[in-house]
């Protein structure tokens, strides 16, 4: 981690890499430049999260059973890729499902319907029963590079709008 942000972590942490005495940790303060650079990359990640989290949903599965309504028996979170409530997920999340539910960040629930999946690739498309829905352009995988910096946003186990980052170790 010898880049400039990998530094200014570091000196943050109060961990120069130089040595001192043994008996007295080695800080250097973090410079203005060093806190501008971190205060940067939160605005960007706050940027992403304004503008891609409303689009971010929950997704509730459940089976049927005899004369009752649905028994949830799933989880997971996806993304909605358009306004008329396509939403791409995973062939692992709704699976066999029977009944599915989405939760959107407002906290409206809304039934949908499975459209196509491909347990090959692990993809799923379901639609939710709404129009005008927060989308999501998707990101061009192609372009990714080892090293590059991401961000990846959901609601696992019905936490709602996480965040976490991290780089992309391989393509």
């Amino acid at each position: 981690m010898d880049t400039q942000m990998g530094r200014c972590f570091k000196r943050l942490n109060g961990q120069t890499g130089r040595p001192g005495p043994a008996d007295e940790p080695n800080k250097e303060k973090a410079s203005d430049d060093d806190l501008a650079l971190l205060d940067a990359y939160s605005r960007a990640v706050i940027a992403v999260v304004d503008a891609v989290g409303p689009a971010v949903v929950s997704i509730a599965v459940g089976r049927r059973r005899q004369r009752q309504e649905a028994d949830p028996v799933g989880a997971g979170s996806r993304v909605v890729i358009a306004p008329d409530g396509y939403i791409l997920t995973n062939d692992h999340v709704v699976g066999n499902a029977k009944s599915l539910d989405v939760g959107l960040t407002d906290g409206t629930r809304l039934k949908a319907a499975l459209i196509g999946k491909d347990p090959a690739t692990d993809r799923a498309l379901i639609r939710a029963n709404a129009a005008y829905l927060p989308a999501s352009t998707l990101g061009r995988s192609d372009r990714l590079r080892a090293g590059q910096l991401v961000i990846a946003m959901g609601n696992p186990f019905g936490f709602q709008s996480t965040v976490s980052t991290g780089v992309v170790s391989a393509v």
